[in-house]
C-alpha cells in the first residue's frame, strides 16, 4: 500500500469516529432527514442552509476559516401603505446582515462535511485542521428566541480568531463587554436592532481595536443572537409598536443564563412537537444513492427514482414552513423567511395570484395548522388599507356605476404595512378566503369559524354580490377578469369563476356549520349555482376563458392561447381541481376529464417558462385527477438542475419558496384526499412507490389518517377522529361509513373493514 495514500484513509476514519461520536451526543440524528454537503456555501440563497424560528432566520455557509452566517428579520420592510399601487414604491423585505467569525489558520480544512438535520432542525459543520476536529452548530430557538452558535474543538484552547457584525443599512456597532449590538432606523421610519452575546469556556474574549470582538486561545465558543423591529401587525396603531432595545436585552440575557445543552433541549423539543407529528416512508434508496452528498444526489434523483430523497423534500417542505411561519410572527413570504439582498426579486413580497397560497398548502394535510395563523393575522391586519385602496380604485366601479361600498380586493402584490402594487388580481381576496375556510374545515374550530373565518368570507362575498355581472342568459360571471399572468382580460375567466364559486361555496358550508344568516345563506347559494362554469373545447380541454380562443396572441413570440401548444407556467383555469374542489374525477368525471387534457397540454417543454412552482401545483393536479404516475413525474422534476438549488431551495429562478411548499401538499394529495366529502385513502400511488406508509396526515372533518401499503395496494390505515362525526371512507372502489367517537382511533384492514 502507498504510504502516503493511507494518511488521508486513516484521517478520514478518526474524522468519521468523530463525527459519529458527535451525532451521538446530539440526540438520535435519523440520516435520511440529512441534507449534506462536502464544501462550504459560496452563494447564500443556492447553497447556504436555513436555520429559522419564524421571525428570525439565518443561512450558514460553514466556510472554516471565515463562517458568515446571513441574517433575516421577517419584519424588516421597507414601504408603507403605498395608496398608488405603485409597485416600485411598495418597497421589500430586507436583509438584517451578517456576522462574520474569522478563524485564521483554518484555511486548510479536510475533511470535511456540512449538514441540515431536519429531523432535529440543527446544522453542523464538521472539519479536521492541523489534525485537529472541530464542530459547529447552529440553531434558531423559537422558544427562547435566539439564533444560537457553538464552535467547538477535540483540543482545548484551539478558538483564536474574531467576531464582525455587517449591517445591511450600514448602522455602526456597539461592543460592551462581551456584547456587541447595532440598532438603526429604515427610511420608513421602521426601527430594528440587533444584538450577539459571546460566551466562551477557556481562553479571552475581549474588544478588538474596530467594532468587533476578539477571542484568544479558547476552547470553545457560543453565540447567541436576537434581532427585532418596532413592527406591530395592528393597522390601528400605524404598524409601529415599541422600541425593541428591551426584549432584545432581556431575552438574551435570559438565554445566556441556560446551560447550553439545556437551550439546545428546549429548542429541539420544541420543533419536534410539530415535526415529528408526520412521517413518510417510501421505500429504500440504495446504498450508491445515500453515499452521494446532497447536491449531487439530487441531480441523479431527476433521473432515477430516489425514495428516501423524496420523502426528505417531503419533509423539508415542512422543515422550511416551521422555520418560518409560527404563530404571533408574519407569514412565509416569496423566499419563506431567507433573503440576502436589499433589492430581492420581486421585492421578497407576498404574491397574491398563486405564491403566498402555495406555501400554505401544504399546512392543514401535513399536519401544521398552527403555521398557518400568521397567514391570517396578516390578512386581517391589512384589510382597513385594503378596503380603502379598493373604494377609491375605478377599477371596481360596479355592474351599475358605483365606486366600491363594501369588500376590498388585492393587487397581486403587497408589503406588511397594507401597501400593494402591481396588477388586481380580483378574485384573490376569495381565494385568501379559502384558506380561512380550509382552516375550520380540518381542524372544526368553531370559535375560530365565527371570530375569524366567517366575518372575512361574508364580505368578500358581499363583494363579489355587489360587482358580478349577469349576461343575457342569466349565468353571472366575474368582469374583465384575469387567468394569472397569461393571456387577455375580459368578463367570465375560468380562474375567476372557480374561485368565486368556491367562495360562495365554502361561505354556504360556512353558515351551516354556525347555523347563521339563512336568508343570505340562501342568496349566496343562489348565486353559486348561476356562475358561469367552464366549457369544454375544440380538441376536448378545459376552456381557460368563457369561449374559446384560437390561434396565437397578437404580441410575437408570446405563446398561443386555447391549443395544445400553449405551455404557459401557470395552470390558472384548473383551479378548480386544486386547490379547489368543483372538480372531481368522481363526481364530476366530464369536466374532470377535459382538465386533464389541458394539463397534459401544459407538459413539460424544455424550451417553455414552466417554474419549480409549476410542477408543484402540477404534482397536485394529477393527484386530483387520480393519476400517480403523472404525479410522481411533476415531482421529479423538482430534482433538476433548473428547478432546485444545491440546497433543494425553489429555484425560479432566481430562488424562491413556494414550490418547496406546493410539492409536500401534493405528495400528501397522492396519499390521502378528502375535498369531495370523503377520506380517500391512496388516491394517486405512483408504480414507484409499491411500498410504504405514511403517518400523521390529516383529513377534513377533523381527522387524523395513518396508511401503510405494500406491493401497490393497501395494507391497513388507520383513522382518528377529533369531533366524532361521522364520515365515509374509500379505497378504490370499497366505500364504508364509519362512526368514530371523539378521541378515538379505528383500525382499518385492505377491505376497509
Amino acid at each position: 500500500m502507498n504510504k502516503n495514500a493511507s494518511v488521508p484513509s486513516v484521517v478520514f476514519v478518526l474524522f468519521v469516529l468523530f463525527i459519529s461520536m458527535a451525532l451521538r451526543s446530539f440526540g438520535a440524528a435519523d440520516e435520511k432527514l440529512l441534507l449534506w454537503f462536502q464544501q462550504p456555501a459560496t452563494q447564500p440563497m443556492n447553497e447556504a442552509l436555513a436555520i429559522g424560528n419564524g421571525r428570525m432566520g439565518a443561512l450558514v455557509f460553514g466556510a472554516p476559516a471565515k463562517e458568515r452566517l446571513c441574517l433575516n428579520e421577517s419584519s424588516l420592510w421597507t414601504g408603507d401603505e403605498n395608496p398608488d399601487g405603485n409597485y416600485d414604491s411598495m418597497g421589500a423585505y430586507q436583509v438584517l446582515g451578517n456576522v462574520f467569525i474569522n478563524l485564521p489558520g483554518h484555511e486548510s480544512a479536510y475533511p470535511y462535511r456540512r449538514e441540515l438535520d431536519l429531523g432535529q432542525a440543527l446544522t453542523h459543520v464538521h472539519y479536521e485542521c492541523n489534525g485537529v476536529p472541530f464542530e459547529r452548530e447552529f440553531f434558531c430557538s423559537h422558544p427562547a428566541g435566539v439564533l444560537a452558535a457553538r464552535f467547538t474543538a477535540a483540543q482545548r484552547g484551539r478558538y483564536t480568531g474574531g467576531i464582525e457584525m455587517n449591517d445591511s443599512h450600514n448602522a455602526k456597532t456597539v461592543v460592551s463587554g462581551n456584547r456587541m449590538t447595532v440598532a438603526g432606523k429604515l427610511d420608513n421610519g421602521l426601527k430594528y436592532e440587533w444584538q450577539i452575546v459571546v460566551l466562551h469556556d477557556g481562553g479571552t474574549v475581549a474588544a478588538a481595536n474596530g467594532p468587533a470582538l476578539d477571542f484568544k486561545d479558547c476552547d470553545s465558543l457560543t453565540l447567541l443572537l436576537a434581532s427585532g423591529t418596532d413592527y406591530v401587525m395592528d393597522s390601528a396603531k400605524h404598524f409601529r409598536g415599541e422600541d425593541p432595545h428591551a426584549r432584545l436585552t432581556a431575552r438574551l440575557d435570559a438565554a445566556a443564563q441556560k446551560n447550553y445543552r439545556d437551550l439546545k433541549a428546549e429548542h429541539v423539543q420544541d420543533f419536534q412537537a410539530l415535526f415529528n407529528r408526520v412521517s413518510l416512508n417510501l421505500g429504500e434508496s440504495s446504498p450508491a444513492q445515500r453515499a452521494l452528498p446532497t447536491d449531487q444526489r439530487k441531480l441523479k434523483a431527476f433521473q432515477t427514482v430516489d425514495p428516501e430523497l423524496e420523502q426528505l423534500l417531503f419533509q423539508f417542505g415542512r422543515y422550511l414552513l416551521i422555520s418560518c411561519s409560527r404563530p404571533g410572527g408574519l407569514p412565509a413570504n416569496l423566499q419563506g423567511l431567507w433573503n440576502d439582498n436589499n433589492d430581492p426579486p420581486w421585492h421578497s413580497d407576498y404574491h397574491a395570484n398563486i405564491n403566498i397560497q402555495m406555501n400554505y398548502w401544504p399546512a392543514e394535510v401535513a399536519n401544521l395548522a398552527e403555521c398557518h395563523l400568521p397567514f391570517f393575522d396578516l390578512v386581517q391586519s391589512q384589510l382597513p388599507a385594503w378596503r380603502k385602496a379598493t373604494a377609491l380604485a375605478p377599477e371596481f366601479k360596479t355592474p351599475s356605476g358605483e365606486m366600491t361600498r363594501r369588500g376590498f380586493a388585492i393587487r397581486t402584490s403587497h408589503n406588511i404595512f397594507g401597501g400593494m402594487g402591481w396588477k388586481w388580481d380580483k378574485t384573490a381576496n376569495a381565494w385568501y378566503g379559502q384558506h380561512f375556510w380550509e382552516h375550520y374545515a380540518f381542524g372544526l374550530d368553531a370559535d375560530y369559524l365565527r371570530a375569524n373565518a366567517y366575518p372575512v368570507l361574508k364580505e368578500t362575498c358581499e363583494f363579489w354580490e355587489d360587482h358580478l355581472k349577469t349576461l343575457p342568459d342569466g349565468r353571472l360571471v366575474v368582469p374583465n377578469g384575469w387567468s394569472p399572468e397569461h393571456g387577455p382580460d375580459e368578463d367570465g375567466v375560468s380562474y375567476n369563476q372557480e374561485i368565486v364559486w368556491d367562495l360562495f361555496n365554502n361561505y354556504v358550508q360556512a353558515c351551516d356549520a354556525l347555523g347563521l344568516d339563512k336568508d343570505y345563506r340562501d342568496k349566496v347559494a343562489a348565486m353559486r349555482d348561476k356562475l358561469a362554469t367552464p366549457g369544454v373545447g375544440s380538441w376536448g380541454q378545459l376552456l381557460e376563458w368563457l369561449t374559446e380562443r384560437k390561434g396565437p396572441r397578437a404580441d410575437p413570440g408570446s405563446p398561443e392561447l386555447d391549443t395544445p401548444n400553449d405551455h404557459h407556467r401557470h395552470t390558472s383555469h384548473l383551479f378548480a381541481v386544486y386547490p379547489g374542489r368543483q372538480i372531481s374525477a368522481r363526481l364530476a368525471p366530464a369536466l374532470a376529464a377535459a382538465a386533464k387534457v389541458s394539463l397534459d397540454a401544459r407538459g413539460i417543454n424544455p424550451g417553455s417558462d414552466v417554474r419549480e412552482w409549476s410542477f408543484a401545483w402540477r404534482t397536485a393536479l394529477y393527484a386530483r385527477l387520480q393519476d400517480g404516475d403523472d404525479a410522481h413525474r411533476m415531482l421529479q422534476q423538482l430534482f433538476s438542475a433548473r428547478n432546485t438549488c444545491p440546497n433543494l431551495f425553489g429555484l425560479h429562478p432566481p430562488m424562491q419558496m413556494d414550490g418547496n411548499f406546493g410539492v409536500t401538499a401534493g405528495m400528501a394529495e397522492m396519499l390521502v384526499q378528502s375535498q369531495a366529502g370523503e377520506i380517500q385513502l391512496l388516491p394517486a400511488l405512483p408504480s414507484c412507490w409499491p411500498a410504504g406508509s405514511v403517518k400523521g396526515l390529516r383529513a377534513r372533518g377533523g381527522f387524523g389518517v395513518d396508511i401503510a401499503w405494500a406491493d401497490g395496494k393497501l395494507a391497513r390505515a388507520s383513522i382518528r377522529s377529533l369531533k366524532g362525526l361521522p364520515c365515509q371512507v374509500r379505497y378504490g372502489d370499497k366505500l364504508v361509513d364509519i362512526k368514530i367517537p371523539a378521541g378515538q382511533t379505528r383500525a382499518l384492514n385492505a377491505q376497509l373493514k
